[in-house]
């Protein structure tokens, strides 16, 4: 209970999904110039129960405008080449990428373990404007990274697509949405709770 980061050089899909069933949120880094996994049991998290959703009045309008079109696994490439580019500095290395294309393209589909892309899409345009990659263990659905567009244009598309995924996520009778680090505040604004460690453990493993 005193650490939270390990890492490992099985870079195997196996591993990766083990380690996605026992609540390690995996991420990744260099280290002299070697690439590993660096899976996570946090010290707390932003756990979002759907019926505590906050819909902003901005993004209240872009539903009743209703231009946009949100997909589940449509575009999973796009989506992580657009994380990718998205974040700069980020933990989404190719190897990294390379290990989720090869459990999915490979349907090395655990019965307890999914991968999932999350898209929503201009319904004039069909282009991707914002989305995020995650996985379902059981009945939970864990994010990992996502991206919106930042033309001004498509300003709140982002919390658009939390919107959206949440809606889907209950009326597909998930139990709960694993968003990891509650740092980020808009993960407070959707309407997070933050957990412990322990108390998110408990509930992760009644309900996996």
């Amino acid at each position: 209970m005193e650490e939270n980061y390990y890492w490992s050089d099985d870079l195997s899909s196996e591993f990766y999904i083990k380690a996605a069933q026992c609540g390690f949120i995996t991420t990744s880094m260099y280290k002299d110039n070697k690439f590993y996994l660096l899976p996570e049991i946090q010290f707390d998290y932003a756990v979002m129960d759907f019926k505590n959703i906050k819909v902003s009045k901005k993004v209240s309008k872009l539903l009743k405008e209703d231009n946009y079109l949100f997909t589940i696994n449509e575009k999973f490439d796009e989506v992580l080449k657009r994380i990718k580019n998205y974040h700069k500095e980020s933990w989404m290395k190719d190897e990294y990428i390379a290990i989720l294309k090869k459990i999915k393209e490979e349907k090395i589909q655990d019965k307890n373990f999914k991968l999932i892309s999350v898209e929503v899409s201009e319904k004039d345009s069909n282009l991707l404007i914002s989305g995020e990659i995650g996985y379902k263990v059981g009945n939970i659905y864990t994010s990992l990274s996502g991206f919106t567009t930042k033309d001004k244009k498509y300003n709140n598309w982002g919390k658009l697509q939390l919107v959206l995924l949440n809606s889907y996520l209950e009326k597909s009778d998930y139990s709960f949405w694993n968003l990891g680090h509650p740092q980020l505040l808009y993960k407070i604004d959707l309407g997070a709770t933050i957990y412990t460690r322990e108390k998110f453990i408990k509930r992760w493993n009644s309900k996996k």
